[in-house]
């Protein structure tokens, strides 16, 4: 009767582990243990495009990314924004009628907002 007894207890031991560490995985999968915003692997670059004299804001600048190809135009405040970047080493080239073109080279870095303003002196006339 003893070896039946320790039998059971030893079956309803296992038993409440089982449970238990199903319960625990149940819990941290609905609990987002594997969200991917938990785990950014993207970078992001964002900056303003700016008249190297007068500091103003420049809207609708060419801003273009490589080697992604990416291209994007200044809002009206001179902001723009790359995101969900692969981690690598960019060459931003900004260009507006009636600038010189700039250049700037960033390495983008995983979960992380890289900020490159960027300044366009007039040609002279």
């Amino acid at each position: 009767m003893n070896y039946h007894s320790n039998s059971r207890n030893s079956s309803s031991l296992l038993s409440r582990l089982l449970t238990c560490a199903l319960t625990i995985g149940l819990i941290c999968c609905l609990t987002g243990c594997s969200k991917s915003e938990d785990y950014e692997i993207f970078a992001k670059i964002q900056g303003v495009v700016t008249d190297y004299q007068t500091g103003m804001p420049l809207r609708n600048a060419s801003v273009t990314l490589l080697p992604s190809g990416l291209s994007k135009q200044t809002d009206t405040n001179g902001l723009y924004e790359f995101d969900e970047l692969d981690v690598q080493q960019y060459t931003i080239t900004v260009q507006k009628s009636g600038y010189q073109p700039n250049r700037k080279t960033i390495t983008a870095i995983s979960g992380k907002v890289q900020k490159v303003d960027v300044q366009l002196t007039v040609i002279p006339q």
